[in-house]
Protein backbone atom coordinates (compact mmCIF):
# COMPACT_ATOMS: atom_id res chain seq x y z
CA UNK A 1 0.00 0.00 0.00
CA UNK A 2 1.45 3.40 -1.13
CA UNK A 3 0.75 6.62 1.18
CA UNK A 4 -0.75 9.60 -0.37
CA UNK A 5 0.12 12.54 0.51
CA UNK A 6 -2.29 15.78 0.33
CA UNK A 7 -1.33 19.01 0.77
CA UNK A 8 -3.19 21.41 2.66
CA UNK A 9 -4.32 24.53 1.05
CA UNK A 10 -4.59 26.26 3.95
CA UNK A 11 -4.81 29.69 3.21
CA UNK A 12 -7.33 32.96 3.02
CA UNK A 13 -8.16 33.38 -0.81
CA UNK A 14 -8.74 31.38 -3.61
CA UNK A 15 -5.48 33.05 -5.53
CA UNK A 16 -3.53 31.84 -2.80
CA UNK A 17 -4.07 28.20 -2.88
CA UNK A 18 -3.69 28.64 -6.85
CA UNK A 19 -1.03 29.56 -6.14
CA UNK A 20 0.05 26.53 -3.99
CA UNK A 21 -1.43 24.04 -7.03
CA UNK A 22 0.94 26.10 -9.49
CA UNK A 23 4.51 26.03 -7.50
CA UNK A 24 3.94 22.29 -6.50
CA UNK A 25 3.25 21.55 -9.58
CA UNK A 26 3.35 17.62 -10.66
CA UNK A 27 4.56 16.93 -7.15
CA UNK A 28 1.40 16.87 -5.57
CA UNK A 29 -1.88 16.07 -7.38
CA UNK A 30 -4.34 15.84 -4.19
CA UNK A 31 -5.23 18.74 -2.26
CA UNK A 32 -7.51 19.75 0.92
CA UNK A 33 -9.96 22.19 0.83
CA UNK A 34 -10.76 23.25 4.90
CA UNK A 35 -12.89 25.50 6.26
CA UNK A 36 -11.25 28.68 6.11
CA UNK A 37 -10.84 28.31 2.44
CA UNK A 38 -13.77 27.48 1.66
CA UNK A 39 -15.86 28.98 3.50
CA UNK A 40 -14.14 32.33 1.79
CA UNK A 41 -13.77 30.77 -1.94
CA UNK A 42 -17.30 28.72 -2.03
CA UNK A 43 -17.21 25.85 -4.15
CA UNK A 44 -15.77 27.43 -7.21
CA UNK A 45 -12.42 26.62 -5.89
CA UNK A 46 -13.22 23.02 -5.94
CA UNK A 47 -13.64 23.35 -9.42
CA UNK A 48 -10.53 25.56 -9.79
CA UNK A 49 -8.18 23.12 -8.33
CA UNK A 50 -10.54 19.88 -9.86
CA UNK A 51 -9.51 21.82 -13.68
CA UNK A 52 -5.83 22.02 -12.46
CA UNK A 53 -6.10 18.26 -12.46
CA UNK A 54 -5.85 17.22 -9.47
CA UNK A 55 -8.25 15.54 -6.67
CA UNK A 56 -9.81 17.40 -3.76
CA UNK A 57 -10.54 16.10 -0.35
CA UNK A 58 -13.20 18.33 1.16
CA UNK A 59 -12.36 19.02 5.09
CA UNK A 60 -15.49 20.47 6.38
CA UNK A 61 -16.35 17.60 9.51
CA UNK A 62 -19.85 18.41 8.62
CA UNK A 63 -21.97 17.58 12.12
CA UNK A 64 -25.60 17.88 11.64
CA UNK A 65 -28.56 15.69 11.24
CA UNK A 66 -28.61 12.43 8.97
CA UNK A 67 -30.69 14.29 6.55
CA UNK A 68 -28.84 17.89 6.20
CA UNK A 69 -25.23 15.80 6.14
CA UNK A 70 -26.63 13.51 3.18
CA UNK A 71 -27.58 16.43 1.20
CA UNK A 72 -24.07 18.19 2.15
CA UNK A 73 -22.80 14.82 1.02
CA UNK A 74 -24.43 14.47 -2.04
CA UNK A 75 -23.26 18.09 -3.04
CA UNK A 76 -19.60 17.46 -2.54
CA UNK A 77 -20.24 14.60 -5.11
CA UNK A 78 -21.61 16.88 -7.44
CA UNK A 79 -18.66 18.62 -7.18
CA UNK A 80 -15.91 15.76 -7.74
CA UNK A 81 -15.27 16.20 -4.71
CA UNK A 82 -12.99 12.33 -4.00
CA UNK A 83 -12.95 12.78 0.13
CA UNK A 84 -14.98 14.24 2.42
CA UNK A 85 -15.08 14.15 6.44
CA UNK A 86 -17.86 14.08 9.07
CA UNK A 87 -17.46 13.91 12.68
CA UNK A 88 -17.65 10.45 13.92
CA UNK A 89 -19.02 12.07 17.31
CA UNK A 90 -22.25 12.13 14.85
CA UNK A 91 -23.64 8.43 15.46
CA UNK A 92 -24.00 5.67 13.06
CA UNK A 93 -27.06 6.90 11.30
CA UNK A 94 -25.77 10.33 10.29
CA UNK A 95 -21.90 8.75 9.33
CA UNK A 96 -24.42 6.20 6.79
CA UNK A 97 -26.50 9.13 5.76
CA UNK A 98 -22.70 10.79 4.07
CA UNK A 99 -22.28 7.86 2.60
CA UNK A 100 -25.39 7.57 0.84
CA UNK A 101 -24.76 11.19 -0.30
CA UNK A 102 -21.37 10.77 -1.45
CA UNK A 103 -22.48 7.83 -3.40
CA UNK A 104 -19.69 5.78 -5.64
CA UNK A 105 -18.07 9.37 -6.10
CA UNK A 106 -16.84 10.99 -2.57
CA UNK A 107 -15.55 8.71 0.17
CA UNK A 108 -16.33 9.52 3.46
CA UNK A 109 -13.64 10.15 6.50
CA UNK A 110 -15.28 9.86 10.02
CA UNK A 111 -13.17 12.29 12.26
CA UNK A 112 -12.37 10.70 15.56
CA UNK A 113 -10.09 12.95 17.86
CA UNK A 114 -8.86 15.65 16.58
CA UNK A 115 -4.73 16.40 16.89
CA UNK A 116 -5.29 19.19 19.01
CA UNK A 117 -5.69 17.09 22.01
CA UNK A 118 -4.27 15.19 24.32
CA UNK A 119 -5.39 12.78 26.65
CA UNK A 120 -5.61 16.07 29.64
CA UNK A 121 -7.67 18.44 27.15
CA UNK A 122 -10.11 15.42 25.62
CA UNK A 123 -10.94 14.94 29.25
CA UNK A 124 -11.84 18.06 29.47
CA UNK A 125 -14.05 18.65 26.76
CA UNK A 126 -15.95 15.73 26.97
CA UNK A 127 -15.92 15.23 30.46
CA UNK A 128 -15.03 11.78 31.02
CA UNK A 129 -12.54 11.41 33.72
CA UNK A 130 -11.32 8.56 32.52
CA UNK A 131 -11.04 8.78 28.80
CA UNK A 132 -7.68 8.47 26.49
CA UNK A 133 -7.29 9.46 22.97
CA UNK A 134 -6.58 5.90 22.30
CA UNK A 135 -9.47 4.46 23.56
CA UNK A 136 -11.54 6.87 22.07
CA UNK A 137 -9.95 6.36 18.60
CA UNK A 138 -10.94 2.88 18.58
CA UNK A 139 -14.56 3.14 19.52
CA UNK A 140 -15.30 5.95 17.10
CA UNK A 141 -13.52 3.45 14.33
CA UNK A 142 -15.63 0.83 15.32
CA UNK A 143 -18.68 2.94 14.84
CA UNK A 144 -17.76 4.40 11.11
CA UNK A 145 -16.66 0.63 10.48
CA UNK A 146 -19.96 0.01 11.29
CA UNK A 147 -21.29 2.69 9.26
CA UNK A 148 -19.68 1.64 6.39
CA UNK A 149 -17.64 4.85 6.42
CA UNK A 150 -14.05 4.71 4.13
CA UNK A 151 -11.78 5.18 6.52
CA UNK A 152 -11.42 7.58 9.61
CA UNK A 153 -9.13 10.63 10.20
CA UNK A 154 -6.41 10.09 13.31
CA UNK A 155 -3.04 11.06 14.63
CA UNK A 156 0.01 8.65 13.74
CA UNK A 157 0.31 7.36 17.18
CA UNK A 158 -3.19 5.46 16.77
CA UNK A 159 -2.50 4.62 13.09
CA UNK A 160 -0.75 1.16 13.59
CA UNK A 161 -3.28 -0.20 15.79
CA UNK A 162 -6.24 0.87 14.16
CA UNK A 163 -4.64 -0.69 10.72
CA UNK A 164 -4.19 -4.34 13.18
CA UNK A 165 -7.42 -4.01 14.97
CA UNK A 166 -9.41 -3.69 11.68
CA UNK A 167 -6.97 -5.62 9.35
CA UNK A 168 -6.54 -2.60 7.24
CA UNK A 169 -10.22 -2.27 6.15
CA UNK A 170 -10.32 1.18 7.08
CA UNK A 171 -8.68 3.69 5.09
CA UNK A 172 -6.60 5.97 7.94
CA UNK A 173 -6.08 9.66 7.10
CA UNK A 174 -3.11 10.80 9.55
CA UNK A 175 -3.26 14.98 9.70
CA UNK A 176 -0.89 17.04 11.62
CA UNK A 177 2.17 15.86 9.60
CA UNK A 178 5.85 17.65 10.57
CA UNK A 179 9.30 16.74 9.55
CA UNK A 180 11.97 16.10 12.12
CA UNK A 181 12.79 19.02 13.99
CA UNK A 182 9.72 21.51 12.96
CA UNK A 183 7.07 23.25 14.75
CA UNK A 184 4.25 21.78 15.93
CA UNK A 185 2.20 25.13 15.92
CA UNK A 186 -1.33 23.72 17.20
CA UNK A 187 -1.03 20.02 17.24
CA UNK A 188 0.01 17.78 19.77
CA UNK A 189 -0.21 13.88 18.41
CA UNK A 190 2.42 14.52 15.86
CA UNK A 191 4.63 12.22 13.31
CA UNK A 192 6.84 12.58 10.45
CA UNK A 193 5.59 11.46 7.21
CA UNK A 194 7.92 8.19 6.97
CA UNK A 195 6.37 7.54 10.71
CA UNK A 196 2.97 7.89 9.47
CA UNK A 197 2.96 5.61 6.42
CA UNK A 198 4.72 2.83 8.61
CA UNK A 199 1.83 3.03 10.78
CA UNK A 200 0.09 2.44 8.13
CA UNK A 201 -1.38 5.53 7.02
CA UNK A 202 -3.47 5.46 3.35
CA UNK A 203 -3.35 9.86 3.88
CA UNK A 204 -1.31 12.27 5.24
CA UNK A 205 -2.05 15.73 5.13
CA UNK A 206 0.98 18.12 5.00
CA UNK A 207 0.69 22.11 5.44
CA UNK A 208 3.06 24.26 6.48
CA UNK A 209 5.95 21.94 6.42
CA UNK A 210 5.58 22.63 2.85
CA UNK A 211 3.76 25.51 1.98
CA UNK A 212 5.09 27.81 4.54
CA UNK A 213 8.73 26.23 3.14
CA UNK A 214 11.22 28.93 1.98
CA UNK A 215 10.82 26.25 -1.46
CA UNK A 216 7.64 24.54 -1.16
CA UNK A 217 8.92 22.30 -4.19
CA UNK A 218 12.05 21.26 -2.32
CA UNK A 219 10.10 20.54 1.46
CA UNK A 220 7.91 18.23 -1.00
CA UNK A 221 10.39 16.15 -2.00
CA UNK A 222 11.86 15.77 1.22
CA UNK A 223 7.79 14.30 2.06
CA UNK A 224 8.09 12.13 -1.15
CA UNK A 225 11.33 10.66 -0.59
CA UNK A 226 10.28 10.00 3.26
CA UNK A 227 7.33 8.37 1.67
CA UNK A 228 9.47 6.20 -0.59
CA UNK A 229 11.84 4.64 1.77
CA UNK A 230 8.95 3.30 3.96
CA UNK A 231 7.52 -0.12 2.96
CA UNK A 232 4.26 -1.15 4.68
Amino acid sequence: MRTTPIVALDVPTADAAMRVVESLGDRCRFYKVGSELFTAAGPDIVTRVRDAGCDVFLDLKLYDIPSTVRGAARAAASLGVRLLTVHATGGGRMIEAAVEGGGEATSILAVTVLTSFDDVSLREATGRPEVTASDEVARLAELAMGAHAHGIVCSGAEAASIRSKFAGALAILVPGIRMAGSATHDQRRVVTPAEAAAAGARYIIVGRAVTAAPVPREAMDQVLGELTSVAV
